[in-house]
């Protein structure tokens, strides 16, 4: 009974001869469109959806050695730091003819690490990875198994690996910079838990150089570590400003942390900026829904996911041996943050 309906399935043959193209033409509409004259796409798609033909892509995964998959493991889905470049990640790929999929480890390393040889026991033709600090076994493993692995939301020009990035460093002492220059010298810190997490550790930094710019000593500045979160921020916020010098300026790792601290110190009925700075890192939208809007450093995120799935998939075709880019994270200069308040 299976092999009678097999008979009444259609082939691509069948949808190239309804047409009137010829299977190549088929197979360019379904994989390639940006590659075919409009009007021989309107009449392949026409067809296709007329004959309700669908695409064997076991065959075609057989016939090229690949699976037409790409796997990216993301820290979390809990918030949006990583939606909108993962959009633009999936709308590149998805126009090349790859499909997307996607996992999150909640900044667990072991996690990840299962993740990653899970899709790659799977078939995933390549990796997008965040960041480049985890156990060098896995990178090897990666290696030997030639699945091409690119890295994402972090660039350094001291590592081999490919990256599609921005420099975590760099970009936050630019915001540090910024902040001493407004005349802030109690400045404490609320971040991600850097253990490995280089994103993280790399922020922490960039404020530490402009501190030591600024002939202090970093080691005296006020840190709290703690997981990301709009709670987490507002606990730490509370750490902070119990402390025998209270900061007139937070920095935070992140805008969901920016945004919990900022919300926990208009609780307090502390006005910010005036009695209170407080910065961020992303620019997600929550950046400029809150009030007064946040002070932060703006992720290129589209343009970082377009070009890595570009990349990726040049890699997986081999029309690339690996091409690293920095793009550039821009302070992005909003109301959360104004000069400290002499009277305090």
């Amino acid at each position: 009974m299976d092999m009678q309906s097999n008979k009444n399935i259609p082939t691509l043959e069948d949808v190239a001869k309804a047409a009137g193209v010829s299977t190549a033409t088929v197979s360019r509409c379904l994989n390639l469109p940006d590659r075919v004259a409009k009007a021989t796409l309107d009449r392949v798609t026409k067809t296709v959806q007329d004959m309700g033909y669908t695409p064997n892509f076991g065959a075609r995964a057989m016939a090229a050695k690949r699976t037409f998959t790409i796997g990216a493991i993301i820290p979390t889905m809990e918030n949006s730091i990583f939606a909108r470049g993962l959009q633009a990640f999936q709308e590149e790929l998805n126009r090349r003819g790859y499909t997307l999929l996607v996992s999150s480890t909640g900044y667990k390393t072991d996690v990840e690490q299962e993740q990653i040889r899970a899709l790659v026991s799977r078939g995933a033709d390549a990796l997008l990875l965040i960041g480049y600090e985890r156990d060098p076994s896995i990178y090897a493993f990666l290696e030997n198994r030639n699945v091409p692995v690119l890295i994402a939301w972090a660039f350094s020009e001291h590592q081999a690996l490919t990256s599609i990035g921005f420099d975590n460093r760099r970009s936050m002492h630019r915001l540090a910079k910024h902040v001493i220059g407004l005349g802030h010298q109690n400045i404490a810190v609320i971040s991600g838990v850097t253990k490995w997490n280089d994103r993280a550790q790399q922020r922490l930094d960039g404020i530490k150089d402009a501190v030591r710019d600024a002939g202090r000593d970093p080691a005296e500045l006020p840190v709290i570590e703690t997981s990301y979160g709009v709670q987490s921020g507002r606990e730490a916020l509370d750490s902070l400003m119990t402390a025998d010098v209270r900061p007139t300026v937070i920095m935070c790792g992140n805008d969901v942390l920016a945004v919990g601290a900022l919300r926990r110190a208009q609780d307090l009925g502390l006005r910010v900026p005036e009695d209170l700075s407080i910065t961020g890192f992303d620019d997600i939208e929550l950046a400029e829904i809150v009030t007064p809007r946040l002070t932060t450093v703006h992720v290129p995120h589209r343009e970082m996911g377009r070009a890595a799935a570009t990349e990726l998939v040049n890699l997986v075709e081999k029309t690339s041996t690996g091409n690293s880019v920095e793009l550039q994270a821009l302070v992005e200069l909003r109301e959360s943050l104004g000069p400290p308040n002499p009277q305090l």
